[in-house]
């Protein structure tokens, strides 16, 4: 069993306090209390090894960088903020998808991304203006 470090600790710590998908630039801003020193290629590192060790797992939205969340066993969506840019889960799931399909069609998977504004940018009128 390989050992844990303080950078490593520092990392997942960040993400479960989050509670919602970051980037890895944003693991770097969270961890970086814990440790300082943190670089971006040791955050690169260790959320390889948590997502190869099925801690985390990547969410990915279209032409954007991979975001990283804790594993969850439930399946879920995501809810983009077009202005903070931040993404957020959903734990909802609409019924009847395959009602979407055209006849014939066979639905075996799907992604849901809603995108709009988050609850910080809607209260916050100096970032409603920008």
């Amino acid at each position: 069993m390989e050992r844990k470090t303080r950078q490593y600790q520092a990392i997942y710590d960040a993400i479960v306090a989050a509670r919602r998908p970051l980037l890895a630039r944003e693991v770097l801003a969270l961890a970086s209390a814990a440790v300082p020193r943190l670089s971006l290629a040791t955050v690169y590192r260790n959320l390889k090894t948590l997502q190869d060790e099925g801690a985390i797992t990547t969410v990915v939205l279209p032409g954007q960088n991979p975001r990283y969340e804790l594993a969850r066993r439930a399946h879920h969506h995501h809810f983009q903020c077009r202005q903070c840019e931040r993404v957020f889960d959903l734990d909802a799931c609409p019924d009847h998808l395959d009602r979407l399909a055209p006849p014939g069609f066979v639905v075996e998977d799907h992604e849901i991304i809603l995108y709009g504004k988050c609850d910080s940018c809607c209260a916050d009128p100096v970032q409603s203006r920008a």
